[in-house]
């Protein structure tokens, strides 16, 4: 009796550690025990910088090494960079995790890097900089990044609301904004010299709204956000 008392208790013990370990797959999402993949982490150029490590310098071009941290679930990267004063976007499929790219100096630009995992697009943060020119004592700002109401949102019926967006410059100077809103686009001023970066508004339901935000500095340079788009519900 003694021995089959013993036997139930170690067989008690097995059953148990085999549903912990199906418990441990279940949480991780997968019956590996890995976790499920990130995004991409960026390394350089780094965020909201001056970029002045391009090779290959000409007056106007330099050449940038585009580096991040290699992903075990990406089997091709696609690396986007945006020139910020031009709107112009460029995009590269490579397998590596630094890739060069030729841009033009005294630009701001903004990069990122993504990779497709499982059909799923798993996306990195969006950093800008400013790639180093001749000569240059200011900088522009950069453009300011739209954060509510996003692109194309549809807003729950109301007769106001906040905007918000996130303003940056390597000099550290911007002095205030002026946000533009309305029903055509491009929209008309809304309100001028807003020194915060949130501007509460009065809307009317079932109507779309177009808006931007340009920054401005100590120098007198400015930079447009770009126009955004949201709705407000009936």
């Amino acid at each position: 009796m003694r021995r089959l008392g013993t036997l139930i208790i170690i067989i008690s013990l097995l059953f148990a550690c085999s549903k912990s370990s199906d418990g441990d797959e279940n949480q991780n999402g997968n019956g590996n025990g890995q976790d499920a993949p990130n995004g991409v982490q960026l390394v350089f150029p780094f965020e909201n910088s001056l970029c002045n490590e391009g090779i290959n310098l000409t007056p106007t071009e330099s050449t940038v090494l585009f580096e991040w941290e290699p992903n075990t679930n990406a089997d091709v990267y696609t690396l986007t960079v945006e020139n910020l004063a031009t709107n112009s976007i460029s995009q590269f499929d490579t397998v590596d995790f630094i890739f060069p790219v030729v841009i033009n100096r005294a630009a701001p630009y903004r990069w990122s890097v993504e990779y497709n995992h499982q059909g799923e697009t798993k996306q990195s943060a969006l950093w800008n900089f400013y790639n180093a020119g001749l000569g240059i004592q200011n900088y522009t700002p950069f453009p300011a990044e739209i954060v509510s109401p996003a692109m194309a949102q549809t807003i729950p019926s109301t007769n106001s609301l906040t905007l918000e967006w996130n303003g940056s410059d390597l000099d550290d100077d911007i002095v205030n904004y002026d946000v533009y809103l309305g029903i055509e686009n491009p929209p008309s001023v809304n309100a001028t010299d807003v020194n915060v970066n949130q501007l509460t508004v009065s809307v009317t339901p079932g109507t779309i709204y177009y808006w931007y935000v340009v920054t401005k500095d100590a120098a007198g340079n400015s930079s447009e956000s770009g126009v955004y788009q949201f709705s407000i519900s009936n």
